[in-house]
């Protein structure tokens, strides 16, 4: 098929500026996607864990936290710290969404501003939160 001269090209990411707003509107669609499997998965795994009995459930919040020694068990730590950054992330893009559907924020200094912010609070956000379960203690 033949291109219509009269017609403009689409815009695509080589003509593009990158920017933080275009970080941010993947990063949305990357969490929820993270979310609904990650999250599932280990849902799932706990109510299976629950519903198999004392044993069961002991050996999973084993698993998930620290063994009998009481060493911190690293992959899952990682695990559950990547999915509360992600459930953070998808929250506070959710909100800046909600903003801009009221119309406001469209300025591209504040569009920039608040894709940045909510990428600094969703880390802040986790480091607080695993913080205080890590060094309060989660008892």
């Amino acid at each position: 098929m033949a291109r219509n001269p009269g017609r403009p090209l689409s815009p695509h990411l080589t003509i593009w500026k990158w920017g933080p707003h275009m970080l941010v509107s993947i990063l949305h669609r990357a969490t929820g996607v993270a979310n609904a499997i990650g999250g599932g998965i280990l849902l799932i795994w706990w109510l299976l864990a629950l519903a198999g009995g004392q044993a069961s459930y002991a050996k999973f919040v084993d698993l998930m936290t620290s063994n009998s020694s009481g060493r911190l068990n690293l992959i899952p730590a990682l695990i559950l710290v990547g999915l509360t950054w992600t459930i953070l992330q998808h929250l506070c893009s959710g909100v800046r969404h909600l903003l801009l559907d009221t119309g406001a924020g469209y300025e591209l200094k504040a569009n920039k501003t608040g894709a940045v912010a909510t990428m600094i609070i969703s880390i802040a956000l986790t480091l607080l939160i695993w913080g205080s379960v890590l060094f309060l203690g989660a008892h």
